[in-house]
């Protein structure tokens, strides 16, 4: 009866008996701008749309410099690489995350570590990051390994997840007194702020996605950002195939990558980055609709914004008391078209990622049981 009232209030949210989890919106300019684009013939990774895009996403987020990629891995794997990670470093990372987290980190041959996760948030939890660092790293030839391992730990990866901003500012202090590298794997938390800062805005670099199933999206698409001249002139230049600038030659000075988002996609941004304002504000309205009636439901905990944060509640999620139970209303509400989803399989029991450094992670291993995200999308008339 419980999944039942649900999955009809869900309906009703929605005006809908079928309801998707998070579909894109077009709300302004998108067959404008897509229109310029395919007229001008710029349609590959040269055009005017390319940069509009990142001037757009630095303006928003606050970040000096923002350089467009092909998706938010590429810009996950080129920050790893500029931060000096390379074949046999650790990555401390989360294992509650999307797989692209820790395959971003594999390309460059480095290993990923894990620590746990808060329970409020589901984003690194400090304490665990802390506790994995005092207990295995060491200084060694002026690096810090891993002290079981042998491997250089080369740099910090958290997550926002689902949009929620984790306690950042705590890692970035314990990033800088280790010295080490933090990257902000920000792909799900475009319009989240953390005490009034925007997210991937407290590292060296932050990343973020603009997939289809994002707040916003190019379609695919993603952005690194930084405040760091040098690193964001060498960004752009590693993700187009390192070409020496020339008027014809092709001369190439080191290997590439050949990430540079196309125009015909930017353009397609640039047009969804002048609505992000209303789709979040809509978000949230729908996010308080979630909390006010998940507050009388018993079994089952809502999943907020932190208190010190305004998330731009991507992606709502539900935390069952019952794993048993959340197994059943995915079963059931995904049987009437009412789209929900577990959250991911966390990293360290995936075959690739099992002989991973972990700490230990109860927080993570209850999440993958209980977490389900249910529909998040923007809601017309709202």
């Amino acid at each position: 009866m419980r999944h039942a009232s649900i999955i009809s209030f869900i309906q009703s949210l929605y005006g809908a008996k079928e309801v998707p989890l998070h579909a894109p919106v077009f709300l302004g300019k998108e067959e404008a701008y897509l229109r310029a684009c395919i007229d001008s013939t710029f349609v590959s990774s040269i055009g005017e749309y390319v940069t509009r895009f990142e001037q757009a996403v630095a303006e928003y987020t606050g970040a000096k410099y923002a350089v467009a990629t092909v998706n938010g891995t590429a810009a996950l794997h080129t920050a790893l690489r500029l931060a000096g990670v390379d074949a046999g470093c650790e990555v401390i990372t989360q294992s509650l995350t999307f797989v692209a987290t820790c395959n971003a980190i594999s390309y460059l041959g480095a290993t990923p570590a894990f620590v746990d996760v808060e329970e409020a948030r589901y984003g690194m939890d400090p304490d665990s990051l802390a506790r994995f660092l005092r207990t295995r790293a060491r200084r060694e030839g002026g690096r810090l390994v891993d002290r079981y391992s042998g491997r250089r730990i080369g740099a910090v990866v958290p997550m926002h997840t689902f949009g929620h901003p984790c306690r950042i500012d705590e890692i970035a202090d314990i990033c800088e007194a280790y010295g080490l590298p933090l990257i902000e794997d920000a792909a799900e938390s475009l319009g989240s702020l953390y005490k009034g800062r925007h997210t991937g805005r407290f590292g060296k670099m932050g990343i973020f996605s603009f997939n289809g199933n994002k707040i916003v999206t190019a379609g695919g698409g993603g952005v690194l950002v930084t405040d760091d001249e040098a690193l964001a002139r060498r960004a752009r230049h590693l993700t187009t195939t390192a070409k020496v600038p020339h008027p014809y030659a092709y001369i190439h000075d080191e290997v590439g990558y050949n990430y540079r988002l196309p125009n015909l996609n930017a353009a397609l941004a640039c047009a969804q980055m002048e609505s992000i304002e209303k789709i979040v504000a809509n978000k949230r309205e729908t996010a308080r609709r979630y909390a006010d009636f998940f507050a009388e439901i018993p079994g089952v905990r809502w999943v907020d914004e932190p208190e010190e944060a305004r998330s731009n509640m991507w992606l709502n999620a539900l935390c069952f008391h019952d794993p048993q139970e959340a197994e059943a209303f995915l079963a059931q509400s995904n049987a009437v078209g009412v789209m929900t989803r577990p959250v991911w399989r966390p990293m360290h029991r995936l075959p690739m990622y099992a002989d991973a450094p972990a700490q230990a992670l109860p927080v993570t291993e209850k999440a993958a049981k209980r977490l389900v995200n249910i529909p998040s999308g923007y809601r017309s008339g709202a």
